[in-house]
């Protein structure tokens, strides 16, 4: 991973390395591409909408397409597929399919070579890899979601900026701001339980 300062606040919306809230039914798929998207962008500066219908049919080894799965076995899938291939290619059903490697010909997000995790139970480890770039993050909901960001509110209260997949109606337009810095070392939700990022 390349490394940025860890600055005060940070906001990958803001620098481009995000594409727009989805609405989904397999969220560890939505997790691992929001997560993928970001760091294609921010080393190759091309914001590409990826395929999670590539990953729910075709990433067989480590999941249960729409029954569950985790983002460590998409980073895996991702890699040993040389890529994944765009939602335009590939687009989301929202239904467990059968793998089409025609459609999942074409690979984008070629450069991921690999993946790391987070050190468990540290929201100070999640605050340098979120600096770096979007990072996937198991909550106590059994729910993938993608930390995006952090920063301090106005009355002082320091967050976390995440993504969820539910469209966006859900929070505020997709998104969700939960407190960090609490008593419990996992974070609220168990943010900093099981979190990962692709790497290049």
């Amino acid at each position: 991973m390349s490394s940025f300062a860890v600055t005060d606040t940070v906001d990958w919306r803001q620098n481009g390395a995000l594409t727009a809230v989805k609405n989904q039914g397999c969220c560890w798929a939505f997790s691992a591409v929001a997560a993928v998207e970001g760091i294609v962008q921010i080393t190759t500066g091309e914001l590409f909408l990826l395929s999670e219908q590539g990953l729910v049919d075709c990433d067989t080894s480590g999941s249960q397409g729409c029954k569950g799965g985790l983002m460590d076995g998409a980073f895996e899938f991702i890699i040993s597929n040389n890529g994944l291939t765009t939602e335009t290619n590939y687009p989301y059903e929202g239904i467990d399919g059968t793998c089409s490697t025609g459609q999942q010909s074409n690979s984008i997000a070629t450069i991921i070579t690999g993946y790391e995790e987070v050190p468990t139970n540290s929201e100070a480890a999640l605050l340098e890899a979120v600096a770096n770039q979007p990072v996937s993050i198991a909550i106590d909901a059994d729910h993938g979601v993608t930390a995006i960001g952090y920063g301090t509110s106005d009355d002082g209260t320091k967050y976390w900026l995440v993504k969820n997949s539910w469209g966006s109606s859900w929070g505020m337009e997709g998104y969700i701001m939960t407190e960090t810095d609490i008593e419990a070392p996992e974070g609220l939700c168990g943010i900093a339980m099981e979190a990962s990022y692709p790497t290049v």
